[in-house]
């Protein structure tokens, strides 16, 4: 038994389905979609504990004091904020070119305002916080790449000979 993966063989014509040898991902589509998920994620659940928070719903510590302003004032602060994260995961899906800092900004953003909410929510806040330094990871090492990738791949149809 060799120790080598099977790879099948492409056919002359390049008609096979699968192109084997364009395996490797260059442009870090998976970690850069991955990041737009996630901040995704973090602006429906940042939504929700606004309007949470605006209602003075029960999920909150009734007695609890603040450095500035109130419940509702928090509220709101959190429905703006994932509004904002909102259009910073479309904004990284559609691939533009200040998307991938937008979406840092937001990320370390949402990563600071879960290290404020460790002593509440410990577990929740240190795993949104993981996936939020994975998230900026993947657009600060793979975000350029796509629009690299995308220029590359513009300028290879428009220069192909037909």
């Amino acid at each position: 038994m060799s120790g080598t993966p099977y790879t099948p063989p492409i056919g002359e014509d390049r008609g096979s389905m699968f192109d084997y040898g364009d395996y490797d991902d260059t442009r870090g589509q998976g970690l850069v979609t991955f990041a737009g998920v996630m901040i995704m994620i973090a602006a429906v659940l940042n939504i929700l504990y606004g309007i949470a928070a605006i209602d003075k719903a029960n999920f909150f510590t009734h007695n609890a004091r603040y450095v500035f302003g109130d419940l509702q004032t928090w509220g709101w602060f959190l429905v703006a904020f994932g509004v904002l994260q909102f259009f910073a995961a479309l904004a990284i899906w559609r691939g533009t070119s200040w998307a991938r800092w937008f979406g840092v900004a937001c990320a370390s953003a949402n990563a600071i305002l879960q290290t404020l909410w460790i002593p509440a929510y410990p577990v929740l806040a240190m795993t949104i916080l993981t996936l939020d330094i994975v998230a900026i990871y993947g657009l600060l090492a793979y975000g350029g790449r796509r629009a690299a990738a995308k220029r590359l791949e513009a300028s290879q149809k428009g220069g192909a000979p037909s």
